[in-house]
């Protein structure tokens, strides 16, 4: 397992990340705990959750995944892993936390009881990385950095990071920093993968200028790149399986991973793979992996049988007539998400 740094921070970890949003509704606790153990004896030692989790969102189970982490991280030493969570953002975006009856916001009342709550379910004095997960573009980052600087400043958090940010709002958070002399941004969590490209356009250049890192999620395509939503089949239990039988924003959201355009690209990824002898999960993962300004790729599985191809990723360079036929692929089908 190869190790990046945050940012420009002192943390280091391993270039894949263990994510956690489906434990506690798609997987119970002891299932979690075997693909947490199996993930750590890897020599996995990053691990991605949120006040929020898991999803889908709902009251009825809220802060469960903070919970099983939090027993998990009992069974290790503390300092041998690197935790992250997030806070959630304001409650006009699609997804809406059930946290705090859904008037979840930025401000300081919102993000100290957020992490307070997140210490104590997580059953630590310390957050490695804490995250907003939404941004608020109406609201001043002024209030924001102030009160994540005082986390840092009082122990309880090392380094901050924001998710789902855009180009504008990750160059106004580091200019705010700089006038205000907080501790800034040191990640960004996006969505990034072999069908969505597009933090490759304004992101990846912030990023790189910035020393900011990227820990994209989703490298899978929410699993649409394991083709297993391939032909039309829509797997019982999965992820968007459900939302396509949803409505509203849970729908919208699987028919833009879902798509003909995103199953096209996806069939012809999968020969690329098969021709160089290796799964497209594991060909997915490392891609994900194998940029300047990505410091750990957000990994997420519902079953300890898929961590498999995902592990076949740990130390794998694709070779270059791999990286030209993926990108011949993204410019033949661009944008397969939107």
């Amino acid at each position: 397992m190869q190790h990046r740094r945050l940012g420009t921070s002192a943390i280091v970890v391993s270039d894949i990340c263990m994510g956690t949003m489906t434990f506690g509704s798609q997987t119970e606790e002891a299932a979690a705990h075997r693909i947490l153990d199996r993930c750590f004896d890897a020599g996995i030692d990053f691990y991605d959750t949120a006040e929020g989790y898991p999803v889908p969102p709902d009251a009825k189970w809220v802060g469960r995944t903070e919970d099983i982490v939090g027993r998990w991280l009992k069974t290790k030493p503390r300092d041998a892993v690197i935790l992250a969570t997030k806070v959630s953002g304001p409650s006009h975006v699609w997804f809406k936390s059930p946290k705090r009856s859904g008037m979840t916001a930025l401000d300081r009342r919102h993000i100290v009881t957020a992490v307070e709550e997140s210490l104590t379910r997580l059953g630590t004095d310390y957050i490695d990385l804490y995250q907003t997960h939404w941004p608020d573009h109406d609201t001043a980052y002024d209030e924001t950095l102030e009160v994540l600087d005082e986390l840092v400043r009082a122990g309880k958090v090392r380094i901050n990071g924001c998710s789902n940010e855009t180009s504008w709002g990750l160059m106004k958070s580091i200019a705010t920093a700089e006038k205000l002399g907080t501790a800034r941004y040191q990640t960004i969590q996006n969505n990034f993968s072999l069908n969505n490209r597009r933090f490759e356009d304004e992101l990846a250049q912030v990023c790189r200028k910035e020393g900011v890192s990227l820990i994209p999620f989703s490298p899978i395509a929410g699993g649409v790149l394991s083709g297993k939503y391939a032909g039309g089949a829509r797997p019982e239990g999965a992820r968007f399986s459900r939302y396509l039988a949803m409505e509203g924003r849970q729908a919208a959201m699987g028919r833009r991973f879902v798509n003909d355009r995103s199953l096209e690209a996806t069939a012809r990824f999968a020969g690329i793979a098969a021709e160089a002898g290796m799964s497209p999960v594991t060909m997915a993962v490392a891609w994900s992996k194998q940029h300047d300004f990505v410091a750990s790729t957000i990994v997420g599985v519902s079953a300890e049988s898929q961590l498999d191809e995902i592990l076949a990723a740990a130390d794998l360079v694709l070779p270059a007539d791999v990286m030209k036929a993926i990108d011949k692929v993204s410019r033949e089908i661009r944008y397969p998400m939107g």
